[in-house]
């Protein structure tokens, strides 16, 4: 059963005023709002790592995934990835991923 934790949050007087025409829920409203904006920035810090990934993650890229999957225990490697599936990428520096050539 989720739990629930009450907080305390001050906003200015024209801000709840704006919220209570829009929605008889204020803590509805606010969630709503709180969630909107954490999934905003976890897109965000997406496209941020995306465009400058950790030097590992170009490690793990310049290995390759077959290599990186070999490595696996057998049973945890055989149903992992459809290698036929999909599109095949490959990282440049200073570019990001980028759809590999075949």
């Amino acid at each position: 059963m989720p739990t629930n934790e009450r907080v305390t949050v001050t906003l200015p007087a024209e801000v709840v005023r704006d919220i209570d025409r829009l929605e008889k829920n204020r803590s509805k409203f606010v969630l709503d709002a709180v969630r909107h904006e954490l999934k905003r920035r976890r897109r965000e810090d997406l496209q941020r790592s995306l465009r400058s990934p950790h030097p590992e993650s170009e490690q793990l890229a310049e290995a390759g995934f077959g290599d990186w999957a070999s490595g696996l225990p057998e049973e945890d490697a055989a149903d992992l990835v459809d290698m036929k599936a999909g599109t095949p990428v490959r990282w440049v520096p200073g570019e990001g991923w980028v759809e590999a050539s075949k």
